[in-house]
């Protein structure tokens, strides 16, 4: 069996390489280096069982000529910020529908086993409601979570019209090792555990009292895996991936006070457009049906990711 991994230079892509290559699987991975980055591959590059392309999703062509001699899609390629889609809506509609139209035409066409697509929990937008339920009705609140719904619908449409079996997977705050902590547009656990190591004061735009459902990336790669694995009864669903534990920037903060034995108070701002104010999964559909557990809890990974940084020594100068 063979994989493609889109967006496989960045964050979550590049990790699930590194789980598929672990596992001895054939594995090919495409980035255009938009918003991965090459030094998250550098450790493929000399296994015989890793393949690697630079293109661009965007081009019909060059999607229909890496799909040949596939088995599995996991789509991962997006431009992934909520903020850059508020300020530029444009690229990122184009990467992330018309880059997943793409892939879906060329997976359908090649009758790709099983499709797998990197959704957001952002789609569910400022519901109050919680635990977030995949049957709750989605308002995005920016063209970040507008493109994932999109791509959701499609992927879902490919299996009820084309017979091409997906599944997405609502992913919740992923953080880990491979996450880039400098851009402008980084993460909110990366950027933080940069301000940490480099004695800088943390931002928190707003109240800091906005929680989130941290999920370490180490899950969302095992439900990858999972999902590609699913029987038909997981094909044309969707499923929040999480760790069902809910946690606020301030408890952050403290958290992170308490791992590296430093003491900041954060620097408070006004809060930014098209962020959510509170977010909680329920991960009991994840778990019936595709037998998802989340390993790894938030402070463990958030140990875990601080040592990663603090060992490689990110641009932490």
């Amino acid at each position: 069996m063979k994989y493609l991994i889109t967006g496989g230079a960045g964050f979550i892509g590049s990790n699930i390489v590194k789980k598929l290559l672990d596992n001895g699987e054939l594995v090919r991975a495409v980035d255009n280096f938009a918003t991965g980055r090459k030094e998250n591959i550098t450790e493929f590059l000399d296994n015989k069982n890793f393949d690697f392309i630079e293109g661009d999703i965007t081009n019909i062509d060059f999607c229909k000529r890496i799909i040949k001699n596939i088995d599995f899609v996991l789509h991962e390629a997006a431009v992934p910020s909520v903020q850059r889609s508020v300020e530029d809506p444009l690229t990122s509609n184009d990467a992330n529908v018309n880059g997943t139209l793409n892939m879906l035409v060329a997976s359908r066409d090649e009758n790709i086993k099983k499709f797998i697509y990197a959704s957001s929990s952002s789609i569910y937008g400022d519901n109050p409601e919680l635990p977030k339920r995949e049957d709750f009705p989605v308002r995005p609140i920016s063209p970040y979570a507008l493109t994932k719904y999109v791509g959701e619908r499609y992927a879902q449409i490919f299996w009820q019209i084309y017979g091409l079996p997906t599944v997405c997977l609502r992913y919740f705050n992923v953080f880990g090792p491979k996450q880039n902590p400098n851009s402008q547009y980084s993460a909110v656990i990366p950027k933080f555990i940069n301000n940490f190591l480099k004695d800088e004061t943390p931002v928190i735009f707003g109240t800091g009292e906005q929680s989130r459902d941290f999920t370490f990336v180490e899950n969302v790669v095992d439900a990858n895996l999972l999902a590609v694995n699913s029987k038909e009864k997981a094909n044309g669903q969707v499923f929040n991936i999480a760790c069902n534990q809910e946690n606020s920037l301030n408890q952050l903060v403290t958290l992170l006070c308490g791992i590296t034995r430093k003491n900041f108070v954060p620097e408070y701002r006004q809060g930014r457009q098209g962020d959510v104010l509170h977010s909680l999964a329920d991960i009991s559909k994840a778990k019936e049906i595709l037998g998802y557990e989340p390993r790894t809890q938030f402070k463990q990974g958030l140990e875990k990711s601080f040592e990663y940084y603090k060992s490689f020594k990110i641009n932490t100068k």
